[in-house]
């Protein structure tokens, strides 16, 4: 026993692989105790017996082999990776455990097998079990038929696949072995069972003793289908299904079950024969024969050949054509009869494959119904029957419709019964409306007819139809027929049974179920009761009720009989006699009113309307008769009334009966006659073409328009012809344009265009103009024969329409939606497929069947190719004379067919451009020739010559375009095609496919067929082949499934199926998703054009239409029944997916990874560029812990489906931060991949997300592992030398916050690697960053050791690349500064050059005291974004910043600021930019104060001294501004950017600067080329100042003040120069006028301490700025500032009222300054102005003064240039459309010659010349406004003021009118106040008067505002001490008053209540702010407060001023000065 103890200690694994059999016993009874033990499924200790189990039960010794197959069989149930051993254990049972004498080991061996189907593994197990019938061993095969069978029984026909079963069951029938026949016997009952006749055809070859046995057998069986009894394990619901019945004592589910036992269709499971090759070889030529005899032996051969139930598809074509003739010509019925069985056995053995033969040979066939006798219409009964199985409804409308008027009774009522029963196989699905309409039109017309015979068929059909799609669809195509038809039509419906044995509730049987079910439960219990034929129509109705009114209706209408729902009777309202119309309207009218209707006298019958209208507008809708009312009013003298008066109201009547009532088509043909007749009456035209829009409203507007237009057209009047046109356009208008016919009008609209009466003409025009809005270009295609000249003008209109998108609807069909009655159902149903509006179905087509002769087609197929080309060119001309074409084309299909396969290539190429002709002329009929024709284009791209395959693939395209993919990818045609081995047309196809199949929503069940064939091409010889097959997987994967493909690889040899998985698996990772449903715009061009693409064939119309509502969320999808449903299902799943988590935390997950990567079992992270295999393996190990929908997102082909990633990821990054730390290692190895990426979209999201992410792991004080960080920072850092600046600043920011959570000094080594790079930038930035490092952390960082760092280091201060030097030098210094002079130690030995650069640099730095590296804790450092070190991180830019970036990047913002106007607060574009401020922080936080350099101070005292060269601070320029010009602009720059910083000091601080240097003539022109860029620092301050300091509590009041004051101080300096003041542009100037006038508004500027003063000041710069700047500019600048303001919504009417103001005072200005403007460009402005405020928009704004103001600019700029203004206009691009032109034309010719008055113009100060006197209304306006303020106690003195200067500035004003209705006291208080104020006036001296009225003109010589610079001076000199005064404390005790001007009114600030806090939202400058300053870090700490002093030291004087008091004035200034000093 020795032996024994040694594999005792044996672990179990070895235990069953021991060579002793009683170790294997042992082990197998263990491993079955541990099985049974394991419960987790998916632990990894199964897989340790992965690879035994085959051993287990193949094992050689039989006790052991019995344990085994116990142990196998629990392994299979519980172990999770037990289906990877399927193939081999299942063959292992079958050869050595089915040969077992032991019946226990067999039925162990069965159960494995039960057990692998069990865990979804059926089809391998099905396929190994087939195998082991071909074994010798009879016990084998037994034993395999029995499992098999047993399979069967328990789960069921759907798990287990019949079709092979079947094959092999007659082969086991023949078995000499009596078991092996039993069994099989066995087994064919338990299939019977399940398929029932299904079986009897293929076991028809069976020996006929055993077929009897068997049938004996089958009798014996219960007649109930039979269930699964044993469940999937992915089936688990249906079994707790399955155990919940067995409880209820088996209350099956009958439908369930059908469904189960109708599954298998018998066809399926027969082998095809193939008898093309059997048929006798004389066929063709004993057909053709003259005896009748031949001929039926020919025929009879073929009979019995096509007597196969299945046949080999191949082309019949030949065939087909032979039997056609003989039905169609031959003499002798019996050959007929012959013929027509062979046809129909064909189309039943071929099945769709007979399609494409389906049109030749209908036709044939109907007409051949003419026949009497019996046997031949049966015989063709049967073979049209077994054709339209082939095909579809679609392909053969045409051909039925076509017979349907044939004079020959029989053909009408074949027809129709072929209808008939054809409509039994449809579903609502199959026959769409728009397929039915037309039958339906034409079995009406039937329903007339004489013979009842075919009245009788026509019923039959008809009331077919309603059974399958329900009485709602049909009704609204009978409203012609009366009750009695309707009746029988019902009745007909009722005999109906439809395939299945149901009698179809409601007309539709399982059709109808669903939607059904989907109407409220409310409607459901009375359908069931009211009988089978509602039961749909009240579903129907209580679903789509839709407004108040029919609520109350629907289940009145369901219970009730004779009140039908409402559209019903609408619908089918019959015609009432006379005399009940008069009974009916008895009732309702009162009786004097009917007794006047036909008075003789017209008033009496004007009476009597009015009584009748009184009664309709008073009637309850539900008891108002209608039709009786409306033919009342038809009662003589009804429209032939002559009174006008009458008429109007008999008019006006009918359009409210119409919108009152429930008025039908029938009420409607009573009016609709007269109302056309009165329709171009002048009086009474627009009554009737209201009462013509009620009537739309009520009965459709296609329907109402399409008769309106026969009738107008039917009569002479070419008034009322033009008026309808017109009442039609404005309806398409106000209607919208769905359902409206254009067929229907379309020949009157061309019988308008030819019309003598021009008005018709034009009004036909017009009427075409609005139908192209909707229908677009192809709407041209109607009229292309039109005369030349019509055609033009046609083209104009569209020109005209061009660009405008439709109207949307302002009315619809008044049914609340509800009844969707009549044609309008339909209509809205075709829309929503895109059908409706195809223009190409309404072209008039030619039918060109009858020139497509036998002889053409014989001349086609000749055997000399010149004949064939002929016969080609033949049929090119015919097809292109015809234009467009029908479908029917005769045997042309088949003729062309041959010459594809032609072996002259010119005429295949010939062939192929008729066939591109051929889908041009058909459109979408094309679609039936697809499978005859169109699959053997595709052959053609196999042909060797390029040529020839661009064409046929050019062919292709045009063909798809037409009809869609899904004809081409049905049925085995393609696969068919892909089996030829030829690499060219697999490689086309592919290619094609691999294009078309992603743009697809669904596609037919075929396309798996192909899948065999793709699999081949992917291990084709052929290069090309391969690849291209590999680029379809993913679109085929994108409709078929991944799991569908990779079952389907089980078919494959080993070798191939590795190969065919793994390509799988990476086509899994780019799989495209599919298109999303096309929306539904409303029915324009749009609709029809998105969704013939999407949907491309009018068979997906079903499937595209419920998705498309369904993902609108509509509910209009719960009409579509089953097809709506599964679409519905599938979007909220996606959904559902995705909101669960997206990371799965497994504990120890990364640690194994650590583990496994260091144990080399997986590849290191480490790479170059990225390699497949660590993509692939990157994904293996993601897919455990991260959602598998988010992986596919990350490894997707679309960058886009990456960003949406990353979004979801940040979104989930705090709720899942857990998680997102446990699978760190994987996320940061997937964004290392992003960095190979070239996208910057996707790299400006991650590097977004990393920084998130960072400080996420900061705050959860995560460490990074060595593992993490080596895996991710050298990439990191690859990307630090990125060209874009805007990343290089992001990586710089997560290298900042990587040091939080990985220690600096291992991040040190991999900058170091960094500084290695090719890339001069990565250098650089590197170095930088590592100076940052040893600046924040000391010489600890530098690792190994500094020494050895920094000889590295210092090499880099020798490199070619200027940043890399500057680079290694600043790192140097910043060594420098934490180790003194060490520093020249550790970096060796330099070279000469490099020595004396570094200790240049360190020289300059030296002056700056080292911040100790102790002191700089990491904390602090965490402040910022970046480290302390002013060399490292934040001042990267030379010193030379280019002075126009500025402009640039302004320009830049400008256009964002734009389009960002809407928005109420200003948003940050996200342009790169130089400097940028994140200015939310800084509000949050003004406590904090960067250490950054100090500003320079400039000594001004010491301007005049001897120039010191200064020691360099930062930036190597000089600090004085003396030295301008020697230094460069860079100075002048860096002092602009800091007047916009947002610290108070250091703006006032640079302000102060540039006054000093404007104040000094010889220096201020070193400003020029600046002043743009000092106005944008200006005005950025002036919104940070409005947005930011004025808001903000903490900040001292005083200092905005003085800022305020520093502002405007410098900016009245820079507009008195007059040449700096011209420089500034028009688009700073608008700004800063926005600026400007904002802070005049700004009521909280009043509300501070001397803020009022700040105003005046503000209102005295702007008439500066006005006056001194460009005035081309000033003027372009204030229009596009008003046209901003008015355009915008949020702006104040004040401010647009100041914009205007400005303007006015501009217009002032024009005769002095006329010959300095541009006109062109103010003109250009002017027209921009008109095109965004047309006259008529700007005269419907609140105020007019907007357009009086243009107004005066354009008389003006008439009045001083004539007619010479009509030259500028040069700019404008296209002045025929300029309103402006027109306007300057009418000014030039009313004011003749005015502009020759222009030469006296002396007196321009006395103000304004009587001519510019304004308009009576404005002057009575402004002095009720003046007597207004003085009437008020707050304003009264402000008005006496305005009264004072109004009388001034009019002298001859009247003021009696509004004095006389006053008191005396009043009036007497009035003169008093004008008296005190003259006298006040008077007695001061001018200086004041000029500053205090700085706006209003006034009269006199001596008080008017000059435009000289000589007389400003005083003022300014007085503002600028003013401001001063202020700034020291003192008062301004001096009076003053204020005032904006205008000559309108004086403009006082007036006190707003609602003043804008915020700016109006205009375009402008705002975020600039953002975009100047981060390089300067503008919150610098200051110097001393007083260095303020300097920003407004006094000017010298520069002239002597006249004025007396100057002298007095200077000296104060100097008195102040020195006092600050």
């Amino acid at each position: 026993m020795g032996d024994d103890s040694e594999w005792m200690k044996l672990p179990i694994d070895q235990k069953c692989e021991h060579k002793v059999w009683k170790a294997r016993l042992n082990g197998y009874e263990e491993a079955l105790k541990l099985f049974q033990r394991i419960e987790d499924e998916k632990s990894p200790e199964w897989g340790k017996y992965l690879g035994l189990i085959k051993k287990f039960v193949t094992d050689s010794n039989a006790v052991a082999q019995l344990k085994g197959l116990e142990a196998g069989l629990a392994f299979i149930e519980n172990a999770h990776v037990a289906g990877k051993t399927t193939g081999e254990v299942v063959s292992g049972v079958v050869t050595k455990v089915f040969n077992q004498p032991k019946a226990r080991a067999k039925e162990l061996g069965a159960d494995i097998c039960l057990m692998y189907i069990e865990i979804e593994k059926a089809e391998v197990v099905q396929d190994e079990l087939l195998k082991g019938l071909d074994n010798k061993n009879p016990k084998i095969v037994v034993t395999c038929l029995d499992t098999l069978r047993r399979a069967l029984s328990e789960f069921g026909s759907k798990i287990v696949t019949l079709k092979p079963v079947v094959k092999i069951l007659p082969k086991q029938f023949e078995s000499r072995e009596k078991a092996v026949r039993d069994e099989a016997k066995q087994l064919a009952v338990e299939i019977y069972k399940w398929i029932r006749d299904a079986l009897r055809p293929p076991l028809q070859s069976i020996n006929s003793v055993q077929l009897k046995e068997l049938e004996e057998e089958w009798v014996k069986l219960p007649q109930g289908p039979p269930k699964q009894s044993r469940f999937l394990r992915s089936q688990q619901d249906l079994k707790a299904k399955f155990e919940q019945q067995q409880a209820q004592g088996d209350q099956s589910d009958g439908e369930d079950e059908e469904e189960a036992v109708v599954a298998v269709d018998p066809y399926e499971l027969l082998e095809p024969v193939e008898i093309l090759s059997k048929m006798p070889k004389d066929f063709y030529d004993k057909i053709e024969a003259k005896k009748w005899q031949e001929r039926k032996e020919a025929l009879e051969a073929i009979e019995t050949l096509t007597k196969n139930p299945k046949l080999e598809n191949g082309d019949y074509g030949d065939l087909v054509r032979a039997l056609k003739k003989v039905v169609g010509k031959d003499a002798n019925v019996m050959l007929v009869t012959l013929a027509a069985k062979c046809l129909a056995a064909l189309a039943s053995g071929l099945r769709k494959k007979f399609g494409t033969y389906a049109g030749q040979v209908v036709p044939t066939i109907l007409e051949k119904f003419k026949e009497k006798k019996v046997q031949v219409v049966q015989a063709l009964q049967e073979a049209i029957d077994a054709i339209f199985l082939t095909t579809t409804f679609q392909n053969l409308s045409e051909d039925v419709l076509g017979v349907m008027d044939n004079k020959n009774p029989s053909i009408k009522q074949q027809a129709s019964l072929f209808l008939a029963r054809s409509f039994r196989h449809c579903t609502q699905a199959t026959l769409p409306k728009s397929v039915l309409k037309p039958f339906c039109a034409a079995l009406i017309k039937q329903v007339n007819d004489s013979a009842p015979e075919v009245r009788d068929a026509a019923f039959e059909a008809l009331g077919t139809a309603m059974k399958v799609v329900g009485e709602k669809a049909v009704n609204p195509f009978l409203t012609d027929l009366d009750k009695l038809k309707l009746d029988k039509i019902k009745e007909s419906a009722d005999k109906v049974e439809l395939p299945g044995g149901k009698k179809g509730a409601g007309g539709g049987g399982a059709v109808e179920k669903k939607p059904a079910a989907k109407a409220p439960p409310r409607a459901e219990a009375p359908s069931k009761s009211s009988g089978p034929p509602k039961k749909t129509q009240t579903a129907g109705a209580s679903k789509i009720s839709g407004g108040p009114p029919k609520k109350g209706k629907a289940p009145s209408a369901a219970g009730g009989k004779t009140k039908k729902t409402s559209d019903n009777k609408e619908v089918i309202e019959t015609e009432l006699a006379v005399e009940v119309c008069e009974d009916q309207a008895a009732g309702v009218l009162p009786a004097s009113c009917l007794q006047q209707l036909d008075s003789g006298n017209w008033k009496e019958r004007l009476a009597s309307m009015e009584e009748f209208q009184r009664a309709v507008e008073t009637m309850d809708k539900v008891v108002m008769p209608c039709q009786a009312l409306v033919k009342m009013l038809a009662k003589k003298p009804g429209w032939k009334e002559t009174n006008f008066q009458v008429m109007q109201m008999k008019l006006h009547i009918v359009a409210l009966v119409a919108q009152r009532g429930t008025f039908s088509k029938t009420s409607a043909s009573v009016v609709l006659d007269g109302l056309v007749d009165k329709i171009g009456d002048v009086k009474c035209g627009g009554n009737a073409k209201e009462a013509l829009t009620a009537i739309g409203e009520a009965c459709s507007l296609p329907w109402t328009a399409e008769q309106v237009v026969s009738m107008a057209f039917a009569q002479k009047n070419p008034k009322n012809q033009a008026e309808t046109l017109n009442w039609l356009a404005n309806a398409m208008k106000e209607f919208g344009f769905a359902g409206i016919n254009v067929k229907g009008f379309i020949n009157n609209v061309k019988t308008a265009l030819g019309a003598t009466n021009p008005a018709v003409r034009t009004a036909a025009i017009t009427l075409l103009g609005v139908m192209y809005l909707y229908m677009g270009a192809p709407l041209r295609m109607f009229f292309e024969d039109e005369k030349p000249a019509l055609l033009a003008q046609i083209d104009a209109e569209f020109e005209k329409m061009q660009g405008q998108s439709p109207p949307a609807p302002i009315r619809s069909i008044r049914k609340a939606g509800a009844e969707e009655e009549g044609d309008d159902g339909e209509v809205q149903d075709e829309d929503a497929g895109g059908a409706g509006l195809d223009v190409m179905d309404l072209l008039p087509r030619t039918d060109i069947s009858d020139k497509i002769t036998s002889d053409l087609v014989s001349k086609v197929e000749d055997k000399n190719w010149k004949i064939r080309k002929e016969g080609l060119e033949e049929i090119a001309g015919i097809i292109s004379e015809a234009k467009f074409i029908t479908a029917n084309i005769g045997e042309l299909p088949l003729a062309l067919k041959g010459r594809l396969g032609d072996s002259n290539k010119i005429l295949v190429q010939q062939t192929l451009n008729i066939l591109q002709q051929l889908a041009t002329a058909m459109g979408p009929g094309l679609k039936q020739h697809v499978k005859a024709l169109g699959i053997s284009i595709i052959t053609v791209l196999g042909d060797s010559k390029v040529n020839v395959r661009t064409a046929a693939m050019t062919t292709l395209q045009a063909w798809v375009e037409h009809t869609g993919m899904k004809d081409w990818l049905e049925g085995e045609d393609l696969s068919d095609e892909l089996k030829r081995e030829n690499p060219f047309l697999r490689q086309e196809v592919l290619g094609w496919l691999a294009e078309k199949l992603p743009t697809l929503r669904t596609v037919p069940g075929d396309l798996m067929l192909c899948i065999p064939q793709l699999y081949g091409c992917l291990e084709d010889r052929n290069g090309d082949v391969r690849k291209k097959a590999q680029d379809a997987l993913p679109a085929f994967m994108m409709h078929l499934t991944y799991e569908k493909m990779n079952k389907a690889t089980g078919k494959l040899k080993p070798a191939s199926k590795d190969q065919v998985v793994t390509m799988l698996e990476k086509a899994r990772a780019v799989m495209p998703a599919k298109p999303a449903a096309p929306a539904k715009n409303g029915g324009g061009k749009g609709s029809a054009e998105a969704s013939r693409a999407a949907s491309a064939a009018s068979e997906d119309v079903p499937d595209s239409k419920p998705e498309v509502k369904k993902i609108r969320g509509g509910g209009g999808a719960a009409k579509k029944g089953p097809a709506g449903k599964k679409p519905a299902g599938k979007a909220p799943k996606d959904e559902e997916d995705r909101t669960g988590p997206i990371f799965t935390f497994i504990p120890n997950a990364k640690e194994q990874r650590i583990k496994e990567e260091k144990q080399l079992k997986i590849l290191k992270w480490n790479f170059i560029t990225p390699r497949d295999e660590y993509v692939e393996q990157l994904k293996t190990q993601m897919s455990t812990c991260f959602a598998k929908w988010l992986q596919d997102e990350l490894f997707h082909m679309d960058f886009q489906r990456h960003v949406k990633a990353i979004g979801v990821m940040m979104e989930r990054l705090e709720s899942e931060s857990e998680a997102t730390i446990g699978c760190l290692d994987l996320i940061l190895k997937w964004f290392t991949l992003r960095f190979f990426d070239t996208n910057t979209t996707v790299l400006m999201k991650v590097l977004e997300y990393l920084k998130l992410l960072f400080s996420m792991l900061h705050r959860e004080d995560y460490h990074l592992t060595e593992y993490e960080s080596n895996s991710f920072v050298p990439y990191l850092i690859l990307k630090v030398g990125e060209s874009k600046d805007v990343v290089r600043k992001d990586v710089r920011a997560i290298l900042t916050m990587l040091c939080k959570v990985y220690p600096a000094s291992k991040v040190f080594p991999f900058l170091m690697d960094g500084t290695k790079s090719k890339n001069s930038k990565q250098r650089a930035e590197c170095l930088e960053e590592l100076g940052c490092l040893i600046g924040g952390y000391g010489m600890n960082v530098c690792q190994p050791t500094p020494a050895k760092c920094l000889k590295e280091i210092a090499v880099h201060i020798g490199d070619r690349d200027t940043s890399v030097r500057n680079a290694a030098l600043n790192t140097v210094v910043a060594v420098y500064n934490v180790c003194g002079d060490q520093v020249y130690k550790l970096i060796g030995n330099l070279s000469e050059k490099d020595l004396s650069m570094l200790e240049e640099r360190i020289k300059r730095a030296g002056k700056k005291t080292a911040p100790a590296p102790t002191k700089q804790s990491t904390a602090e450092r965490s402040q910022k974004e970046q480290p302390a070190n002013p060399n490292g991180t934040f001042l990267r830019k030379p010193a030379q910043e280019d002075p126009n970036k500025l402009k640039i990047m302004y320009r830049t913002y400008r256009i964002q600021a734009r389009q960002n106007a809407q928005h109420s607060e200003p948003s940050h574009p996200s342009i790169p930019r130089e400097f940028q401020l994140d200015l939310d922080m800084i509000e949050k936080d003004q406590s904090r104060v960067c250490e950054l350099p100090d500003l320079v101070q400039h000594k001004l005292d010491e301007l005049l001294e001897p120039i010191m060269i200064p020691e360099p601070k930062i930036r190597s320029v000089s600090p004085h501004f003396d030295d301008l010009h020697n230094s460069t602009a860079s100075t002048i720059n860096f002092v602009i950017s800091q007047v916009a910083s947002g610290d108070i000091g250091t703006s006032i601080q640079a302000l102060a600067q540039i006054d000093e240097v404007l104040r000094q003539e010889e220096k201020a022109d070193v400003m020029s080329g600046h002043i743009d860029q000092l106005l944008i620092a200006t005005i950025m301050q002036l919104r940070l100042i409005n947005s930011t300091h004025l808001a903000d509590d903490r900040v001292d009041k005083r200092d905005v003040i003085k800022l305020y004051s520093c502002i405007i101080g410098n900016m009245l300096s820079l507009f008195s120069m007059e040449a700096l003041a011209r420089e500034a542009s028009m688009v700073v100037l608008k700004d800063l006028m926005h600026g400007l006038v904002t802070l005049m508004l700004d009521s909280r500027v009043e509300d501070v301490e001397d803020g009022t003063q700040v105003i005046r000041s503000v209102n005295l710069l702007v008439i500066r700025v006005l006056e001194g700047s460009d005035q081309t500019n000033m003027i372009s600048a204030l229009l596009v500032l008003l046209q901003d303001t008015l355009v915008s919504t949020a702006g104040s009417p004040q401010f647009s009222e100041l914009a205007m103001k400005c303007l006015w005072r501009m217009i002032r200005y024009l005769p002095e300054t006329i010959n300095s403007i541009n006109l062109d460009r103010i003109l250009l402005d002017v027209h921009n102005f008109m095109k965004v405020f047309p006259k008529e928009k700007l005269k419907q704004l609140k105020s007019d003064v907007p357009h009086r103001t243009l107004k005066t600019l354009l008389h003006t700029l008439c009045k001083l240039t004539g007619s010479q203004i009509l030259d500028h206009l040069s700019m404008i691009e296209n002045r025929n459309e300029s309103e402006l032109e027109a306007h300057l034309r009418r000014v030039v010719k009313h004011s003749g010659n005015l502009s020759g008055q222009k030469s006296d113009r002396g007196n321009e100060k006395s103000g304004l010349r009587m001519d510019d006197r304004m308009s009576k209304a404005k002057v009575s306006d402004i002095l009720s406004e003046i007597f207004k303020k003085i009437g008020s106690k707050e304003n009264t003195k402000e008005g006496l003021t305005e009264l004072y200067e109004y009388k001034q500035k009019y002298s001859d004003a009247d003021l009696e009118p509004y004095l006389k209705n006053t008191s005396q006291f009043f009036q007497s208080y009035v003169e008093r106040g004008l008296r005190i104020i003259e006298s006040e006036r008077e007695g001061k001296t001018r200086i004041q008067t000029s500053a205090g009225t700085p706006v209003i003109p006034q009269h006199g010589g001596d008080s008017g505002l000059s435009s000289s610079n000589e007389d400003l001076k005083p003022a300014v000199y007085y503002e600028r001490l003013k401001i001063l005064r202020q700034r020291q404390g003192l008062e301004n005790n001096a009076r003053q008053q204020q005032g904006v001007g205008s000559e309108e009114e004086p403009q006082q600030r007036p006190a707003f209540s609602s003043l804008l806090s915020s700016k109006p939202s205009v375009a402008s400058s705002t975020d600039m702010l953002h975009s100047k300053l981060s390089q300067l870090k503008e919150s610098r700490e200051l110097y001393q407060q007083e260095h303020n002093a300097h920003s407004h030291s006094p000017t010298h004087t520069r002239s002597a001023s006249p004025a007396a008091n100057l002298d007095d004035l200077k000296k104060r200034l100097e008195r102040i000065k020195s006092n600050r000093q």
